[in-house]
């Protein structure tokens, strides 16, 4: 796991900065914009209490303005400002975690408020420039700056050993990792206009409540406010890292307008290619992405599997569901060969599912995926979009639990998508070559002699050349067909593996695009 953020993850984290960092007051403006109650008597309502007040008031940012030594720094002099291992919140205590700062700078502009809270009482955690050292001396100043964001920290590789484990950095972006993971994929606390043509508004969490946990205890609590031209809210975190690092998250909202493409529990990744979508990339690895596919767990039970792309153009997909039972980015590629990068260790991202707690009703799960060039950009974002908007002036709460791991948290009794390759057809420059790989429980429990058989369907074009094949490999089955669009330029596939008796593995999805 790294230590420390990474170039491509600072530039992908920082991505939505520029707009959600509109421009506003200093610390020391907190209460007149709003912020009214957030020292002192400190419970579960104060964060939710200061939302409301906001979002009834308009919108002013936090003070972005910088002394002009750091107004510009560069990639590698915000690096080089580095907090002290010797200074971290909790260092003296003896507790399950602590905590690391920020400095302000490089894409990381707004001044975020940061408190601690002790015995039912908020307190500023104090700023001073001996926080941090100084690859650059020049770039120490001794004014009250305050700081960009947070990192937690865990013993959670090696006993004894404080290691980051979760980065709270850059509008309302964050990210987690399990046990033995690099990071990843992030998540955000609310999207607004994600893939609309006219622009997305990015919320920031522009201040955080850090409730010090007791000896022993192997949790942490964390509230974020949050902020944008269009909404307020009031977010609860709370996070025990293991094997899975685990978020229980408690979001109220409150809309200053009327949001009709609002975004609950978004996740945020990369993908650049893999053998089912590598046309246009040149490159020596046989994939490099943070995320494979979107896997879906609908109210009425049925499992889908989305493999990710890269397309040439713009792509929103929708997947209209009740009552959703989950849904995440996920990273099934778990061997070094998959990738062959020994920097990135892409087999080593977490996978993020996203379970709902409670009925989130009717509306999406929306899939934006975006032309990137490189593995520099964040390119896929997914979250649920509730059927209704968000009216100004009302109050909506969504609770959910994200898991940071290895896998999705639940087991199936289906068997599961291994692997999409996509490719030409040998003699016929109008078709695809479609491979698809199924393997796990069904075929441990079934009778050998069990006759399986693919169940394709295609929204244009025309499907043939069907097969299925044992697949002694992966002690599954494999299933491969031609596609032939003809004229079309957006065709849904889906198909199922299926016995005499019915279906018995997850349903594969695909959008095919020129």
């Amino acid at each position: 796991m790294s230590s420390s953020v990474q170039r491509r993850d600072l530039i992908r984290i920082g991505a939505g900065v520029t707009l959600a960092s509109l421009a506003g007051g200093a610390a020391h403006q907190a209460r007149a914009e709003g912020l009214d109650g957030a020292t002192g008597t400190f419970d579960e309502m104060t964060v939710r209490q200061i939302a409301r007040r906001l979002a009834n008031a308009p919108y002013h940012g936090p003070d972005q303005s910088l002394p002009k030594v750091l107004d510009n720094l560069n990639f590698d002099q915000f690096r080089s400002i580095a907090y002290r291992d010797d200074r971290t919140l909790w260092h003296e205590d003896n507790l399950a975690f602590d905590v690391a700062f920020f400095p302000r700078g490089f894409l990381y502009r707004p001044r975020i408020d940061i408190f601690e809270v002790k015995d039912g009482k908020s307190a500023p955690v104090p700023y001073s420039p001996d926080l941090f050292s100084y690859g650059d001396p020049s770039l120490k100043v001794e004014d009250n700056l305050g700081f960009a964001g947070l990192r937690l920290r865990t013993p959670i590789n090696t006993p004894g050993v404080m290691e980051e484990f979760c980065v709270f950095l850059g509008a309302s972006y964050f990210r987690a990792v399990a046990k033995g993971q690099n990071y990843g994929l992030s998540a955000r606390g609310f999207a607004d206009g994600t893939g609309d043509p006219k622009g997305e508004e990015f919320a920031l969490f522009r201040a955080f409540w850090l409730e010090k946990p007791q000896p022993g205890v192997q949790a942490v609590v964390v509230h974020a406010l949050l902020d944008s031209p269009s909404v307020a809210g009031a977010f609860r975190f709370t996070i025990r890292p293991g094997d899975a690092t685990v978020f229980d998250v408690e979001s109220t909202l409150y809309p200053r307008t009327k949001i009709e493409q609002s975004g609950i529990a978004p996740l945020t990744g990369m993908f650049y290619f893999d053998a089912n979508d590598r046309n246009h990339v040149d490159d020596w690895r046989p994939a490099a992405h943070d995320s494979e596919a979107l896997q879906m767990w609908a109210g009425s039970g049925q499992e889908l599997f989305r493999p990710l792309r890269n397309p040439l153009d713009l792509q929103f997909s929708a997947f209209s569901d009740d009552s959703p039972r989950g849904f995440g980015l996920m990273q099934r590629r778990r061997n070094f060969h998959d990738f062959e990068d020994l920097s990135l260790n892409y087999e080593k991202r977490p996978s993020l599912w996203i379970e709902p707690i409670g009925d989130w009703g009717q509306g999406w799960v929306d899939l934006v995926e975006i032309p990137t060039p490189n593995e520099v950009n964040d390119n896929i974002v997914s979250f649920w979009r509730p059927k209704a908007p968000l009216v100004a002036g009302k109050e909506y709460s969504f609770t959910y639990r994200m898991y940071w791991g290895w896998d999705a948290p639940f087991p199936t009794p289906l068997a599961r998508i291994g692997a999409t390759r996509v490719g030409a057809v040998v003699d016929d420059k109008t078709a695809r070559f479609f491979a698809i790989d199924f393997m796990g429980v069904p075929f441990e429990r079934l009778p050998k002699d069990t006759r399986f058989h693919l169940e394709p369907q295609a929204s244009a074009g025309k499907i043939r050349n069907v097969v299925v094949e044992p697949n002694p490999n992966i002690n599954g089955w494999r299933t491969t067909f031609e596609f032939v669009p003809g004229d079309e330029k957006v065709v849904e596939l889906r198909c199922v593996l299926a016995t005499e008796t019915g279906p018995v593995s997850e349903e594969w999805v695909y959008r095919w695009t020129p």
